[in-house]
């Protein structure tokens, strides 16, 4: 089979962070860290996080703080054959969170993932699918969607890098689709909370899945709408609670950041439940967002990442993609 290497380079997300040349600039917390209010926007942002992981795990804690939740920034880049292909772009960008006990001292690793970011989904999303909607006879998903993008993806996830770095695999946690339905189960857990089922598959979910990844969607407690959770294996039963709360502090307050209609609305979803970022009834947060910018940007970095890895290494992506889907069907059927 054809040689990849994944490389790691680890960035401290906090106040002092500048988003690096080769972030996506789309990226959650990139996006946070520019113009007149960026530190601001990092102050407040993290003050929400720990006050969110302190209200989910308080249990004997009587003022509420004994926990913080540190973020580091996993940039993830590949060569295949020796082809340089890392310096390119990123291939994935995440985040990783680390709770720390202010009390005791004691650091406990947290979940890798939370966040997630791609040049190469950017250019599915936002070149390729657009083209091929463009068609006059186009039908369903261009031929072949994600597919590279998911070998990548699992690649990582079975390679040495990963193994030697990371000791469970990664948890994504995202918005809920505004163009489904979710209905309310009976099914609770003490931090993710309610669960949710929805009423079909998403482009997101279709996407997720060719990266080897399951969905599932809790309200956790005190929340006002459903999380979609991204994961390998059983997410209830594979984290502890500390490592689920960092998750769901960290990614509850992006999306209370940027998606306020649906995360800071002044009604909780009921047992039928249909997101909309029409929604009148919510809060904003005092952070400042540009969420149109966020698309505009899309678009261009998928540009980018067209001109400097789609296309320069198309012959060696393709072929490097079919060898790798083959491997994975092969330890996917040496598993079952």
């Amino acid at each position: 089979m054809t040689n990849v290497a994944f490389s790691i380079e680890t960035t401290r997300f906090d106040e002092d962070y500048s988003p690096l040349a080769s972030t996506r600039i789309t990226t959650n917390f990139a996006n946070l860290a520019r113009g007149e209010s960026r530190l601001q926007n990092l102050r407040s942002t993290f003050a929400m996080i720990d006050d969110r992981f302190n209200g989910l795990v308080r249990g004997d804690d009587e003022d509420g703080g004994r926990y913080s939740v540190e973020l580091d920034i996993i940039s993830v880049s590949v060569d295949i054959d020796g082809g340089a292909l890392r310096d390119a772009v990123p291939l994935i960008e995440v985040l990783q969170t680390t709770v720390v006990d202010r009390r005791s001292g004691e650091r406990v690793e947290g979940i890798v993932g939370n966040n997630f970011s791609s040049y190469v989904r950017d250019y599915d999303f936002s070149i390729v699918l657009p083209a091929h909607a463009a068609k006059p006879s186009a039908e369903g998903l261009p031929q072949g969607f994600g597919e590279l993008h998911g070998n990548l993806f699992k690649s990582f996830l079975h390679s040495d890098a990963y193994a030697e770095r990371f000791g469970k695999p990664p948890v994504i946690c995202l918005s809920v689709s505004s163009s489904k339905t979710y209905s309310r189960t009976e099914n609770q857990h003490p931090i993710l909370g309610v669960e949710y089922r929805q009423s079909e598959y998403s482009l997101t979910d279709a996407y997720f899945e060719k990266m080897g990844l399951g969905v599932r969607f809790f309200m956790p407690p005190n929340g006002v709408a459903p999380l979609a959770f991204y994961h390998l294996g059983d997410l209830q039963n594979d984290y502890t609670d500390l490592e689920l709360a960092a998750t769901i502090s960290t990614m509850e307050t992006f999306q209370k950041i940027y998606r306020p209609e649906i995360y800071n609305a002044h009604s909780a979803a009921g047992a039928s439940y249909q997101p909309s970022l029409t929604n009148p009834s919510f809060s904003t947060t005092a952070i400042v967002y540009d969420r149109e910018e966020r698309s505009r940007l899309a678009l261009e970095q998928g540009r980018f990442a067209e001109e400097h890895f789609m296309k320069p290494y198309k012959t060696i992506l393709e072929s490097w993609s079919t060898d790798a889907a083959r491997h994975h069907a092969d330890l996917k059927g040496a598993r079952s």
